[in-house]
Order: C-alpha cells, then structure tokens, then sequence
C-alpha cells in the first residue's frame, strides 16, 4: 500500500478508525480485525480516550476500552504500526474529565500509555477544541510529553480554520511543537472542509485527515431503494429514524447509482471511488475508515489502488452535483 506523510509519521493512505472496538466487537474480535488490517497493509491505527463506549447505557461510558483493546491486539508488534490516540472529550457522565487542560493533558498522555501498552504514542490529538482553555497552555503541555518522548507527533481534531491558525501563531510565538495535522468530516457528499479546512492545513504546512470517509456507510453500496440498514449497522444503531430518513432521500439513492455507474464503468466499485476520490487531494495524509466487522478492513485497503487525477475527481463531484 501507498504511504504519505504526517510530519516524521510514514502512515498507510488508508487507515483503521478504532471508534468500534468495544461498541460492535468484544476483545477477541477487535484482535482479529487489527490484525486483518495489518495484513492488508494498514499501519495507521486511529483511536481516542473515549472510543469503547457502551452506546446502549451511555450512565456506563466504558472509558478507554478502546484503546486496551488496541494495545493488547499490537503486542510484539508496535514495531509495525502508527498510534494515533486523542483527547479532551468530556464524557456527559464525567464532566470531571476531558478538556484541554495542562493537567488534563499530563493525566490523560499517562492514562492512555498505559492502556495502549506503549512508551510513545506517534500522534497525539486534540479531540475537539476546549474554550475555555487558552490554547497556549494546551501546546505547552503537548510540547513537553514530545520533549519528554512520550510523543512523537502533535494534531487536532474539529478545530476551525481561525483555531488553526491561532494555533499556529501560538505555537510560533512560544517556540513550541505546532499542530501537525487535522481531522475534518469530508466524503464526496459532504465537501465543505474543501473550502475552509483543506486550504488552511496547505497554507499552513499540516496534513489533512478525512473521517466519515463512506458517509456513515452510504458509499459502500449496500444501501439503495431496495437495500435498507438494518440492526447492526451505523444508520440504525446511532443515528435518529429522522435524520436516517433525510441521509436515504431519493437525491441520494439518484448520486449513488451515478457513482456506481462511474466507478463500474472503470472496473472499480464504490467503495474504491470515495477512497480514490478522497486521496486524489494530496494534503491528504490516510482515510480513516472504522471497521466492525471481519473483511472490512481488507476491503478498505483494497480500495487504495486506483489512483484519481485532480480532473477526474472534479467530474466525480459534478456526477453527485447533477443527481436530483
């Protein structure tokens, strides 16, 4: 597979989102599906402090499952692999922890280490901006867990275009570690990191990591007129029968067959075309994709072949434009 770069990180165009261990599979499963990804040619692994919730009983959060299961799953072989863990949430049930705070920030790095059974991690992210912390004293902290070893890399997650180069100019005036990423929502239904978020990570030299890649599942093709979610699945489980009924709209079902018809006109399916069409920008560093069940993950990596020029994602998105 492919590489580009985060900073130092050589990381796999496509990477697992761990945000599912723990919801949709227990210990020995999400040990099986890492070690599928691994063998598929992902080294990116991305998880996050509260990833492991129990979404069914939010009174019981399961706080860092997630990342126990990773770390368990990558004994004997972190060698191989690229960390990527975050913070700051605020559980609803805890709102004594989370934030952007120094001392957060020092609890959290230990707490996460400790789960992930690991010395370092390779990115540590800002989950989601903290106001009421300047964000000076949340890169200084960052700064001293990298002079410390503990980290190898910094990033951010859902910051806005003016909070990244607040951060910027921050890290600038203080002479401390910068930013060297940032997670932004982006698939080719929902572009608006296009106009704001992708331009801001060029200017300012950070690379850029997509989430929600296949739109929570619509651009994998198992949804159509007569192909409805079902129990198990992202749009059922965890998100509401309104807005579940607004993301089915017959625009969609009329995108996703132009989508279809482009990418099998081209010996390619739909999956491979959001991957594709994501990784034709290069301030892209990997698609994070979760994974929940067995084949997933190889299916991902499959999908990181087929190579898009920057013309042809522009006819891609005038196919989703003109679907009505």
């Amino acid at each position: 597979m492919q590489h580009r770069s985060i900073e130092n990180l050589s990381v796999s165009v496509v990477g697992m989102g761990c945000n599912q261990l723990g919801v949709a599979c227990d210990e020995q499963g999400a040990k099986a599906l890492i070690h599928e990804a691994i063998d598929a040619g992902i080294n990116y692994f991305d998880v996050a402090d509260e990833y492991g919730r129990r979404y069914s009983d939010p009174t019981d959060p399961a706080w860092g499952v997630a990342e126990e299961y990773l770390g368990g799953a990558l004994r004997g072989k972190r060698d191989r692999v690229v960390v990527a863990t975050k913070f700051g949430v605020r559980p609803p049930t805890r709102p004594e922890l989370g934030g952007a705070s120094a001392a957060w920030i020092a609890r959290a790095a230990e707490e996460s280490l400790r789960r992930l059974e690991t010395d370092y991690i390779d990115l540590y992210q800002l989950h989601i901006p903290d106001p009421t912390i300047p964000i000076a004293e949340t890169l200084g902290a960052l700064h001293e867990l990298v002079t410390a070893g503990k980290v190898r890399v910094i990033g951010c997650s859902n910051l806005s275009v003016a909070e990244l180069d607040e951060a910027a100019r921050v890290a600038t005036e203080l002479g401390v570690e910068k930013f060297a990423s940032s997670q932004t929502a982006l698939n080719i239904f929902s572009r608006g990191a296009l106009a704001d978020i992708m331009p801001a990570c060029e200017r300012l030299g950070m690379s850029f990591i997509p989430y929600y890649p296949l739109a929570n599942g619509v651009l994998t093709g198992k949804y159509g007129r007569d192909r409805v979610p079902t129990s198990g699945t992202r749009l059922v489980d965890q998100i509401d029968e309104a807005t579940r009924a607004k993301i089915l709209s017959e625009r969609t079902f009329a995108r996703i067959d132009a989508l279809e018809t482009y990418a099998r006109d081209r010996g390619h399916t739909l999956i491979e075309l959001a991957f594709a069409w994501l990784l034709a920008f290069p301030a892209v560093a990997t698609v994070i994709a979760g994974v929940a069940r067995p084949g997933q993950a190889s299916s991902n990596a499959n999908a990181s072949g087929w190579q898009l020029s920057r013309e042809e994602a522009d006819e891609v998105v005038g196919l989703v434009s003109a679907a009505v």
